[in-house]
């Protein structure tokens, strides 16, 4: 049941190949890129450690150069100081490294932007090869070529958009994930459902249970979804323009609080949870969502074991934070928000007022 959606993006289009066992297929992908000198894997340690050495193996056989490169779990290391790391380990591989060498990214969302930073500007600019092993990098991290580094300012500040050649999503590698982090992939699911899609808010309700428990067929129809939704839309827009900015929905508040309480503190797609339903309380106050629109969306992330609710957040400091958002404009706050399931638009005009008062619906 395997499935293949395409990033039309020219002649830097690529596919994203999802089904059960699709990373045995890695080798034969890289192969198909032409001349390889040399293949790289970066992951953190923990992936490293539970896939790396099929991977290591899977490349051997067919025939490549391989070597590995490995960095500490944890969104705490998202930084300029790893990326350094990084690169000075990339820079001490024997043999050395050239531009026929492929970086593969081998894990999360951390591993996936922190890989991809890596291929944008080692030599400048390196062919990579995504494998996702958590479901909020299948249907987010992976598709799209954002690549970057947190700063102390704010999330994801320092980076560039660098296509992958490929993307292999396995959803075997799935039933290895805590139910939080399930949970977290979760988030961007509905997500894709409330800024574009009702239907698949709709299979995201009908089928919970069984995407909880990880059913084969049905991670590989939600996948596929998503995918199609977040490739349709980069597409349209790869560097964020326009359509690509309603991607944000939820983010704003969201990484907000990321950066307010501690990047490991809390998981990124709970912290988006709590950020779609400020937005939606946003949208209701505005006169934009009805009321009797916004409450499935919180039903839904409830089911998913999503936060809906959290203890008092500062709003002075929440919005402080806001300001320095890469999506700001000549000092105007932008936020997506909803006019009914599916469909989303951007707004310029927002205010700390109405933080503040979308903050008081996350109170228990």
């Amino acid at each position: 049941m395997d499935k293949t959606i395409t990033v039309a993006l020219g002649q830097r289009s690529y596919d994203v190949r999802v089904g059960a066992g699709v990373l045995s297929e890695l080798g034969r992908t890289i192969t198909e890129l032409g001349e390889v000198s040399s293949v790289v894997v970066i992951s953190d340690t923990t992936v490293g450690q539970l896939h790396g050495p099929r991977v290591m193996q899977l490349l051997g056989s067919a025939g490549l150069t391989v070597g590995s490169l490995s960095f500490p779990a944890g969104e705490a290391s998202k930084t300029l100081a790893t990326y350094g790391e990084l690169m000075d380990d990339l820079f001490s591989l024997s043999p050395a490294i050239d531009r026929q060498s492929v970086i593969v990214a081998l894990g999360g969302g951390v591993t996936g932007d922190l890989a991809g930073f890596v291929a944008a500007t080692a030599l400048r600019g390196m062919r990579w090869v995504q494998c996702p092993t958590t479901l909020l990098a299948d249907v987010d991290a992976s598709v799209g070529g954002k690549t970057a580094v947190d700063h102390p300012t704010g999330k994801n500040l320092i980076g560039a958009f660098y296509q992958p050649k490929a993307v292999l999503i396995d959803v075997e590698t799935l039933t290895s994930l805590p139910r939080e982090q399930l949970s977290s992939g979760l988030a961007e699911c509905v997500k894709h459902g409330v800024i574009r899609d009702a239907g698949l808010l709709a299979f995201i309700s009908e089928n919970a249970d069984d995407i909880l428990a990880c059913g084969s067929d049905t991670m590989i129809e939600l996948i596929a979804r998503n995918v199609a939704i977040k490739a349709a839309v980069v597409s349209a827009d790869e560097r964020e323009s326009d359509q690509r900015a309603h991607l944000n929905f939820g983010h704003t508040i969201g990484h907000a609080i990321e950066v307010l309480v501690g990047y490991d503190a809390i998981p990124h797609g709970r912290a988006v949870s709590l950020g779609m339903v400020a937005a939606c309380r946003m949208a209701v106050e505005r006169k934009l969502l009805p009321a009797a629109d916004a409450d499935p969306i919180t039903a839904v992330l409830e089911r998913l074991g999503l936060p809906v609710t959290c203890d008092a957040l500062g709003p002075d400091d929440i919005w402080r934070i806001m300001q320095h958002d890469k999506k700001t404009r000549a000092g105007k706050v932008r936020m997506v928000l909803p006019s009914k399931v599916g469909h989303v638009e951007i707004y310029d005009d927002i205010t700390a007022r109405d933080v503040r008062s979308s903050l008081r619906a996350l109170l228990p």
